[in-house]
């Protein structure tokens, strides 16, 4: 008893330290380690969707974890878990430590549970019920557990498989798990003490002395039982070899601080002075959530691949996987070019392999452990190959990464949610420049398009136009020049689809008229998927980031693209917020019909810049970041992606973001720090201060850029990376002539200059 209460007394003092090392409300004050301000509960309570999960894991790892429960509310735990192989995804095998003999095999347990305890690098709880505490660190491809068992008698460990099997031999467990296809999950665990007993569910008859489950009983007198396993998409000998090259402990405070200091490393790379504690807990989780994904699946210069099914040697280059590119290349790509260039040349190489091992050679969509699940619309792998090459990350095969692009433009189906050769509506679209929609109520006339997803007619469009701009700055930096203007062309179909009258993108059907009668908020069903996607008209209005000049022309001048913007913020919703929301739901956190809750927003407060009203841009992102993202249970709008919405959270407190990704350049908006520093893997730093900065004082009054006057509310790159230092000024008031006479630049003037 004891021990248990020494235990209990130093997870309450690390908790109390996790909350406090990071609690100095200053804007000047210093902090502890940016790691200490990093908070995995936050958002943990969804607004109405999914919420974000308590992760722990080292950044971009094989093994990582989560507590599983229904939500945050729960009171149960469904076992604990070993490796969860996809974001979001559940644990392949289980793990219950037990007080007393289970009743029958296999185990259906659930715990309840007290003190807990989450930080990215460690995860403690008490089964208050069974009066086990648990302590858990991971590694990159193994990790270890401790059970402290406080009752007189019991103590037993069972680890259960699914879809799988399971082998004991003295005290190690070898096991196997089918994820899908021809992808399995294979695990090699060792316990620091031997066994007294065995039991195990009856033998599976396909596989000699495999179970289900295996419960290994430990003597009475061990108060402590350590576990320690390593994990592996290739075999069980090379988890085996994961394990015995990263942990050689059985102590978590060993492991835990390993884990520590590999965050420490990670999370430093941008180094952020001042603020207060909330705003500093905001910034640093939502950096720690972004290293989520992708994860590296390379073990000891190998990696199965479930494009081909086959093992491969990674050639000196590690193979990354697990990303949802329509959420994440926005943002956390280009950040990751910014703070990881190494890394994001990596994915970009695993992309390249991806698709020459795929049968058909197109580029990944939603990249998984076990393949491309391909969901969402669009080919946005071309986007994240340009935006890496604009901004200077040129190690990968160009010529390759233009061929597969191409090959996926030309041969690859528009339509969303699936994997296929293009159909007659994409041969219409090729044709016409639009993907024709249906009448609201009109029966859908092809059987590819799935009933739930619908066509999404505008917003395939839309995102088809700027992946045929990427692909058209892809064939630019190959020399490629004819093919790149072919490609520039089909980069304005989204033009077929503009209404001149009212300012919005708006479905026409297959005669090339006008869905009438036609509702921008509300028409287009459940997530308005029969012409858009996920959010409404208001929202796709803007999907144009590669040529927000051409917008600005169509929409008929600045003045009238403002007007557009501010409607955008302040209609409100028209009709209750339950049927608003049944029929919207990924459209939370609204400011009027502005949803910050969901990706393709993400760039829209930005646009103010284009029309030489910047300080809209700075009242805008400030009112935003304040009002959706704080260090509480409900602190993130909506679906956090893997990293989607939180990169743009670390870019827009910075007072940077990436509007056009291919583009190499930053919009500027407002800081949140008095002084940040972005630590470059070019041994420079770039630095942004901000003078006079407050909660009140968040307008540009005038900016200089290493010492020099800068009076545009953008940035390029190689600026950036040079290592210079944006100093910003700031008032309370607007001052409305900075930088309004130079908008960020944008593919129209690409197109003016090639025809002059």
């Amino acid at each position: 008893m004891n021990i248990n209460k020494q235990h209990l007394w130093g997870l309450i003092l690390l908790l109390v330290s996790t909350v406090t090392a990071c609690n100095k409300a200053s804007l000047t004050d210093s902090y502890d380690a940016p790691v200490d301000c990093v908070n995995p509960y936050m958002g943990n309570i969804s607004h109405l969707l999914m919420p974000t999960y308590p992760t722990v894991h080292l950044p971009n790892s094989m093994l990582r974890v989560y507590p599983e429960r229904a939500d945050y509310t729960g009171e149960t735990l469904n076992g604990l878990p070993v490796i969860v192989t996809s974001h979001r995804g559940k644990s392949a095998f289980k793990l219950f430590p037990l007080s007393s003999s289970p009743d029958s095999l296999p185990i259906k347990h659930h715990y309840t549970y007290d003190n807990e305890v989450v930080t990215p690098y460690r995860y403690q709880v008490l089964l208050d019920d069974e009066m086990i505490q648990v302590d858990f660190a991971p590694m990159n491809q193994s990790a270890l557990y401790n059970f402290e068992f406080t009752g007189k008698k019991g103590r037993a460990i069972a680890l259960q498989t699914d879809k799988g099997n399971l082998e004991v031999k003295d005290n190690a467990i070898t096991g196997v798990e089918h994820l899908k296809d021809s992808t399995f999950v294979y695990l090699y665990a060792e316990f620091q003490k031997k066994p007294i007993d065995i039991v195990q569910t009856p033998v599976d008859s396909t596989v000699s002395h495999a179970s289900k489950t295996i419960v290994l009983k430990f003597d009475d007198k061990e108060h402590s039982v350590a576990m320690r396993y390593g994990i592996s998409f290739i075999s069980i000998e090379q988890a085996k070899k994961n394990l015995e090259r990263e942990i050689s402990s059985y102590v978590v405070d060993v492991v835990a601080k390993q884990g520590r200091n590999e965050w420490a490393k990670a999370l430093g790379k941008i180094e952020v002075s001042g603020g207060t504690a909330e705003q500093r807990n905001v910034f640093y989780t939502s950096l720690y959530r972004t290293y989520e994904r992708m994860i590296c699946i390379s073990e000891d210069g190998r990696y199965f691949s479930a494009f081909d099914n086959g093992v491969h040697d990674d050639e000196g280059i590690p193979f990354y996987t697990d990303d949802w590119i329509w959420d994440t290349y926005r943002a956390v790509h280009p950040l990751r070019i910014l703070i990881d260039p190494e890394k994001e040349a990596y994915m970009i190489h695993s992309f390249l392999r991806m698709a020459e091992q795929s049968k058909d050679g197109w580029l990944p969509t939603f990249p998984e452990v076990t393949g491309d699940s391909h969901r969402m619309n669009g080919n946005h792998a071309i986007a994240t190959l340009a935006d890496a090459y604009a901004k200077g990350i040129t190690g990968f095969n160009l010529s390759a990464a233009y061929q597969a692009g191409t090959k996926t433009m030309r041969e690859k189906s528009q339509v969303p949610w699936t994997r296929m050769p293009k159909t007659p509506l994409d041969k219409y679209m090729d044709e016409h420049g639009y993907l024709p929609a249906l009448k609201s109520g009109e029966k859908e006339t092809e059987p590819y398009i799935t009933l739930w997803e619908k066509r999404q007619a505008v917003a395939v469009t839309l995102a088809a136009c700027y992946d045929y701009w990427c692909l058209s700055q892809l064939a630019t930096f190959g020399g490629h020049i004819k093919e790149a203007k072919e490609w520039l062309r089909k980069s304005y179909d989204y033009r077929s689809l503009f209404n001149y009258e009212t300012g919005f993108f708006h479905p026409r059907d297959n005669k090339g008229k006008f869905i009438m009668p036609f509702d921008y908020e509300l028409s287009g069903g459940l997530g308005a998927r029969d012409y858009y996607d996920e959010n409404n008209a208001y929202t796709y209005r803007w999907d144009v980031q590669h040529n927000v000049a051409d917008l600005l022309y169509l929409m008929g001048g600045k003045e009238q693209f403002v007007n557009y913007l501010d409607e955008t913020f302040r209609t409100p919703i028209s009709i209750n917020k339950f049927n608003f929301y049944h029929q919207l739901p990924d459209q939370t956190g609204n400011v009027g019909q502005f949803s910050m809750a969901n990706e393709p927003s993400l760039h829209i407060p930005y646009l103010y810049n284009y029309a030489g009203q910047p300080w809209r841009t700075q009242k805008m992102i400030r009112k935003l970041i304040s009002t959706w993202f704080r260090n509480d249970l409900m602190g993130v709008p909506g679906d956090e992606d893997g990293g989607g919405m939180s990169a743009f959270v670390v870019f827009s407190m910075m007072g940077i973001y990436p509007v056009t990704p291919g583009m190499a350049s930053y919009n500027i908006g407002t800081p949140f720090f008095p002084e940040v520093t972005i630590h470059l893997s070019n041994n420079k730093t770039f630095t942004i201060k901000a003078v006079n900065l407050s909660e009140e004082n968040k307008y540009i009054q005038n900016a200089e850029l290493d010492g020099k006057k800068l009076n545009r509310p953008w940035i390029k790159h190689r600026e950036l990376i040079d290592g210079n230092v944006l100093t910003l000024k700031m008032g309370k008031y607007p001052n409305k002539e900075w930088g309004a006479a130079a908008p960020p630049p944008s593919a129209n003037k690409i197109f003016i200059s090639e025809n002059e």
